[in-house]
């Protein structure tokens, strides 16, 4: 069954949402170790870009291969 472009959306945004707390909470963990130190409200917001660039490329990914899968049944 072909999955519509809505679908794909709504599980790449999902995807990303749960991923946006793991890693805001790695930030907070990992950066100190670095030595970079910032506050919630920069964690917060690298995160904010950090998933809205992980949206676009696991959506555009997901649609890469539904239209392989689609050729491959044409063919």
């Amino acid at each position: 069954m072909k999955q519509s472009r809505l679908m794909s959306l709504i599980e790449a945004i999902t995807n990303v949402v749960i991923g946006y707390g793991v890693a805001v909470v790695t930030q907070i963990l990992i950066f100190p170790i670095f030595g970079l130190h910032t506050t919630l409200a920069q964690n917060l917001q690298m995160g904010l870009i950090f998933t809205g660039v992980s949206i676009v490329r696991s959506f555009l990914l997901r649609r890469v291969f539904e239209a392989i899968r689609v050729a491959r049944q044409r063919s």
